[in-house]
């Protein structure tokens, strides 16, 4: 059982690292969130005020944040735990509410993308986020982004909940379906 614990720690503390914050005041002197329109310290917004470089370089290490923590616990953890549901969604959790700023959190799409590609080489989860983010921004474009963003995830828990397996996986997915549509939820009232 401290294993669990153990990566659900580190996939949380591994989420709350915002890249998107860090990297372009540390290298450019931007603060993302002072410039940005919605205030968020995520990806969309590297690359749109720090440039494709920065944003790049964010994307990729947002994507990891949540890759590496699942990735490695798949590997020595039993994935039918039922404690395995927060191990996949912890570094989502950290990112929406890291830690010591929990109120200073982004909206959590690329670690959520990270965390479900961890899955490897189970890739029905993120395919099926990948299908649905892109069915909406082109065949129903559904605006803005954040509705799109909302019906996504709302999907993306409807099938995992119908087709993805074991059950933690599926618990897991549900969880950080939730916290990603509950900061846009909250985001889109503050903004």
């Amino acid at each position: 059982m401290q294993q669990y614990y153990f990566f659900i720690l580190l996939g949380y503390l591994s989420g709350s690292i915002l890249f998107a914050r860090l990297i372009p005041r540390y290298l450019y002197g931007i603060d993302i969130c002072e410039v940005s329109d919605d205030g968020n310290p995520g990806t969309f917004n590297a690359f749109r005020h720090a440039g494709i470089r920065a944003g790049i370089l964010i994307l990729c290490l947002e994507l990891a944040k949540g890759f590496f923590p699942v990735h490695f616990a798949l590997r020595i953890l039993n994935p039918g735990n039922r404690l395995f549901a927060f191990v996949l969604a912890a570094p989502v959790i950290g990112h929406a509410f890291p830690f010591p700023h929990p109120r200073e959190g982004g909206k959590s799409i690329a670690v959520s993308f990270g965390c479900l590609l961890g899955l490897s080489p189970h890739l029905q989860p993120v395919l099926t986020l990948v299908v649905f983010y892109l069915f909406f921004s082109l065949v129903v474009i559904i605006e803005p982004h954040m509705a799109r963003s909302i019906v996504t995830y709302v999907c993306l828990a409807a099938a995992a909940f119908h087709s993805f397996q074991p059950r933690p996986v599926v618990f897991g997915t549900l969880l950080l379906s939730a916290v990603v549509i509950i900061r846009h939820v909250t985001e889109g009232r503050v903004g």
